[in-house]
């Protein structure tokens, strides 16, 4: 099964990568994902198992022919019926039903990063949705190549390479993140600089009486005609109100690049 692919493997559960609306965040997991006994129809094994924070341990498994058909589950307890289907070769969907209804969706997703992306959305009386985050483990496969094949162990020179993807994958994941703040900083910067140039341009297109001083607060009006006009008085001098204008639009300051600038 060639969509199958890139899913055939162990996965390691990152606890503090997921988002749980529901149920406590694990210590830790392991997601295996095998292919099944050669039939006609080819299958897909899925073992789970994880560790809670008070230490209890839990495992799952089920077997199903990844064809989008409907096959009775093995326990009826959460569900009578499953399927499973490789929409593409990046992603794997499960489908639990009661009672004709689907219960339970479950999709895989392989992400850029090489990740493994497990959202849960579950659809019973109470509807929530989990996600977790896994990362391949290098060094080891869950399955043989063949019914002969040799057991895979860790080998010390998979551990090395592991730790070192680990590494690397920590170190560009930092970088990555400080250029995204740096971005956003920049872009609140732009964001800030247009809207003083914005203003700046409202002001210079009043009609000035006198030399404005850099640094200063003045008070920006909209007069009756729709043009605005800046004042040294506050409409709190005016007793609240806009003195002879139409209303007060905000107190602006000069600043020595000679943009202007609201203040508070």
């Amino acid at each position: 099964m060639i969509q199958a692919y890139n899913f055939l493997a162990s996965w390691q559960l990152f606890p503090e990568k997921g988002v749980y609306e529901k149920g406590e965040r694990p210590k830790s997991g392991t997601y295996r994902i095998s292919n099944g006994q050669e039939t006609d129809t080819p299958s897909i094994v899925v073992n789970m198992s994880w560790v809670t924070l008070e230490n209890q341990s839990f495992a799952s498994t089920y077997t199903v022919p990844a064809d989008g058909t409907r096959y009775p589950t093995a326990d009826n307890a959460m569900a009578d019926e499953i399927s499973a289907r490789f929409p593409d070769g990046i992603t794997f969907e499960t489908i639990f039903y009661k009672n004709e209804n689907p219960v339970v969706e479950i999709r895989h997703e392989i992400m850029p990063n090489g990740y493994l992306r497990v959202t849960r959305k579950h659809l019973g009386v109470e509807v929530f949705t989990n996600v977790e985050y896994y990362h391949k483990q290098m060094n080891v496969l869950p399955y043989s190549a063949s019914v002969s094949g040799a057991v895979i162990r860790p080998t010390e020179e998979g551990m090395i390479r592991h730790k070192a993807l680990t590494a690397m994958e920590e170190q560009t994941n930092m970088q990555l993140e400080q250029i995204r703040k740096q971005i956003e900083l920049l872009a609140l910067q732009a964001q800030e600089i247009q809207k003083r140039k914005e203003l700046s341009m409202m002001i210079y297109g009043a009609k000035l009486s006198f030399q404005p001083v850099i640094g200063q607060v003045y008070y920006l009006y909209e007069k009756k005609d729709g043009s605005y006009t800046i004042s040294m008085i506050s409409p709190k001098e005016w007793g609240g109100g806009a003195g002879p204008f139409l209303r007060p639009i905000a107190p602006v300051k000069l600043l020595a690049d000679h943009t202007w600038m609201e203040v508070s």
